[in-house]
Protein backbone atom coordinates (compact mmCIF):
# COMPACT_ATOMS: atom_id res chain seq x y z
CA UNK A 1 0.00 0.00 0.00
CA UNK A 2 1.04 3.40 -1.06
CA UNK A 3 2.36 5.85 1.85
CA UNK A 4 -0.32 9.08 0.12
CA UNK A 5 -3.40 8.75 -1.39
CA UNK A 6 -4.26 11.44 -3.87
CA UNK A 7 -7.70 12.74 -4.42
CA UNK A 8 -8.31 15.47 -7.26
CA UNK A 9 -11.10 17.90 -6.33
CA UNK A 10 -12.31 18.97 -10.25
CA UNK A 11 -14.69 21.49 -10.71
CA UNK A 12 -16.69 22.92 -13.28
CA UNK A 13 -16.52 26.16 -11.29
CA UNK A 14 -18.91 28.07 -14.20
CA UNK A 15 -21.70 25.01 -13.88
CA UNK A 16 -21.54 24.47 -10.09
CA UNK A 17 -22.14 28.51 -9.88
CA UNK A 18 -24.94 28.65 -12.63
CA UNK A 19 -26.96 25.85 -11.35
CA UNK A 20 -26.01 26.31 -7.76
CA UNK A 21 -24.76 23.03 -7.22
CA UNK A 22 -21.90 20.79 -7.28
CA UNK A 23 -23.72 17.83 -8.45
CA UNK A 24 -25.09 17.76 -12.15
CA UNK A 25 -21.35 16.82 -13.59
CA UNK A 26 -20.19 20.13 -11.82
CA UNK A 27 -17.62 17.99 -9.91
CA UNK A 28 -15.70 14.93 -10.30
CA UNK A 29 -13.50 13.73 -7.42
CA UNK A 30 -10.47 11.22 -8.28
CA UNK A 31 -8.13 9.14 -6.20
CA UNK A 32 -5.12 7.32 -6.88
CA UNK A 33 -6.30 4.17 -4.01
CA UNK A 34 -4.58 0.68 -5.57
CA UNK A 35 -7.33 -0.59 -2.83
CA UNK A 36 -10.17 -0.23 -5.11
CA UNK A 37 -11.90 2.87 -4.37
CA UNK A 38 -15.82 3.44 -5.35
CA UNK A 39 -17.39 5.67 -7.47
CA UNK A 40 -14.27 7.45 -9.44
CA UNK A 41 -15.10 10.71 -11.39
CA UNK A 42 -18.11 11.17 -9.58
CA UNK A 43 -19.33 13.33 -5.72
CA UNK A 44 -19.65 10.03 -4.61
CA UNK A 45 -16.24 9.30 -4.16
CA UNK A 46 -15.29 6.64 -1.36
CA UNK A 47 -11.79 6.20 -0.93
CA UNK A 48 -10.54 2.97 0.17
CA UNK A 49 -7.64 4.06 2.97
CA UNK A 50 -5.34 2.53 5.49
CA UNK A 51 -4.41 3.82 8.95
CA UNK A 52 -1.29 6.02 8.88
CA UNK A 53 -1.58 6.96 4.91
CA UNK A 54 -1.65 10.51 4.32
CA UNK A 55 -4.60 11.91 2.12
CA UNK A 56 -4.29 14.90 -0.07
CA UNK A 57 -7.28 16.54 -2.10
CA UNK A 58 -6.55 18.94 -4.80
CA UNK A 59 -8.67 21.09 -6.31
CA UNK A 60 -8.27 22.18 -10.10
CA UNK A 61 -10.78 24.00 -11.85
CA UNK A 62 -11.34 23.41 -15.27
CA UNK A 63 -12.28 26.89 -16.53
CA UNK A 64 -9.03 29.38 -15.81
CA UNK A 65 -10.79 32.47 -15.22
CA UNK A 66 -12.65 30.84 -11.88
CA UNK A 67 -10.41 29.88 -9.19
CA UNK A 68 -11.58 27.02 -7.20
CA UNK A 69 -10.10 26.49 -3.48
CA UNK A 70 -10.94 24.02 -0.50
CA UNK A 71 -12.47 26.23 2.01
CA UNK A 72 -13.00 23.68 4.76
CA UNK A 73 -12.97 19.73 4.92
CA UNK A 74 -15.24 18.13 8.17
CA UNK A 75 -15.61 14.38 8.46
CA UNK A 76 -19.41 14.40 9.54
CA UNK A 77 -18.78 12.11 12.58
CA UNK A 78 -21.72 9.33 13.43
CA UNK A 79 -24.28 11.11 11.17
CA UNK A 80 -26.82 9.85 9.12
CA UNK A 81 -26.10 10.71 6.16
CA UNK A 82 -29.14 10.18 3.37
CA UNK A 83 -28.34 9.28 -0.51
CA UNK A 84 -27.33 11.79 -2.84
CA UNK A 85 -30.70 12.74 -4.56
CA UNK A 86 -28.60 11.93 -7.81
CA UNK A 87 -27.66 8.47 -6.87
CA UNK A 88 -30.11 5.85 -8.09
CA UNK A 89 -27.23 2.86 -8.82
CA UNK A 90 -27.23 0.81 -6.09
CA UNK A 91 -23.75 -0.54 -4.59
CA UNK A 92 -22.51 -3.71 -6.70
CA UNK A 93 -23.74 -6.87 -5.01
CA UNK A 94 -20.09 -7.66 -3.94
CA UNK A 95 -19.85 -4.40 -1.52
CA UNK A 96 -20.91 -5.75 1.80
CA UNK A 97 -20.21 -2.57 3.45
CA UNK A 98 -23.68 -0.17 3.66
CA UNK A 99 -22.95 2.75 1.60
CA UNK A 100 -23.91 5.55 4.78
CA UNK A 101 -23.57 4.85 8.27
CA UNK A 102 -27.28 4.07 9.89
CA UNK A 103 -26.95 4.82 13.42
CA UNK A 104 -24.60 7.04 15.48
CA UNK A 105 -20.73 5.95 15.68
CA UNK A 106 -19.47 5.04 18.95
CA UNK A 107 -15.87 5.29 17.48
CA UNK A 108 -14.72 8.94 16.88
CA UNK A 109 -14.12 10.44 13.67
CA UNK A 110 -10.95 11.31 12.07
CA UNK A 111 -10.39 14.75 13.06
CA UNK A 112 -11.04 17.72 10.68
CA UNK A 113 -8.46 17.72 7.99
CA UNK A 114 -6.17 20.93 7.90
CA UNK A 115 -4.85 23.04 5.22
CA UNK A 116 -1.08 22.47 5.03
CA UNK A 117 -0.64 26.54 5.45
CA UNK A 118 0.20 26.66 1.59
CA UNK A 119 0.13 30.12 0.30
CA UNK A 120 -1.62 30.88 -2.84
CA UNK A 121 1.02 33.65 -3.37
CA UNK A 122 3.90 31.66 -3.49
CA UNK A 123 3.77 31.49 -7.39
CA UNK A 124 5.81 34.86 -7.73
CA UNK A 125 2.92 36.69 -6.53
CA UNK A 126 0.45 35.58 -8.75
CA UNK A 127 -2.86 33.87 -7.15
CA UNK A 128 -2.54 30.10 -7.82
CA UNK A 129 -5.72 28.36 -5.88
CA UNK A 130 -4.42 24.84 -7.51
CA UNK A 131 -1.40 25.18 -5.09
CA UNK A 132 -4.14 24.69 -2.21
CA UNK A 133 -3.31 21.54 -0.91
CA UNK A 134 -5.25 19.94 1.74
CA UNK A 135 -3.96 16.49 3.87
CA UNK A 136 -4.65 14.74 6.59
CA UNK A 137 -3.43 11.33 7.76
CA UNK A 138 -6.08 8.42 8.16
CA UNK A 139 -6.41 8.12 12.07
CA UNK A 140 -5.75 4.09 13.54
CA UNK A 141 -9.19 4.47 15.42
CA UNK A 142 -11.38 4.34 12.10
CA UNK A 143 -13.44 1.27 12.16
CA UNK A 144 -13.21 -1.01 9.53
CA UNK A 145 -15.68 -0.98 7.00
CA UNK A 146 -17.88 2.19 7.86
CA UNK A 147 -17.49 4.99 5.42
CA UNK A 148 -16.77 8.24 7.33
CA UNK A 149 -18.61 11.06 4.99
CA UNK A 150 -16.89 14.51 4.79
CA UNK A 151 -18.17 17.93 3.89
CA UNK A 152 -16.14 19.20 1.17
CA UNK A 153 -16.66 22.92 1.12
CA UNK A 154 -15.27 24.50 -2.12
CA UNK A 155 -14.72 28.31 -2.54
CA UNK A 156 -15.31 29.17 -6.35
CA UNK A 157 -14.09 32.82 -7.38
CA UNK A 158 -15.70 35.61 -5.03
CA UNK A 159 -18.64 36.74 -4.40
CA UNK A 160 -21.96 36.11 -1.65
CA UNK A 161 -22.79 33.02 -3.20
CA UNK A 162 -19.24 31.85 -4.14
CA UNK A 163 -19.50 29.02 -1.43
CA UNK A 164 -20.87 25.45 -2.18
CA UNK A 165 -20.24 21.91 -0.45
CA UNK A 166 -21.61 18.59 -0.37
CA UNK A 167 -21.81 15.85 1.94
CA UNK A 168 -21.31 12.31 -0.03
CA UNK A 169 -17.55 11.91 -0.07
CA UNK A 170 -16.16 9.41 2.20
CA UNK A 171 -13.37 7.53 3.37
CA UNK A 172 -13.58 3.69 3.73
CA UNK A 173 -10.72 2.05 6.04
CA UNK A 174 -10.54 -1.98 5.15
Amino acid sequence: MKDKISIVVMVDAVGALSDRTLHNGNLSLIDDSEAGSKHQGTPDLVTVVVPGQVVHWTPIHVDVQTPVEIQAIEFLAGATVPPPADQTVPYPADQTVPPYPVEPSTVPAPDAVPGTGADAMDSNGHENHDLLVWEGVVPYDMTPGVPYRYRLTLKLHEGPNSVLHIDSPALLRV
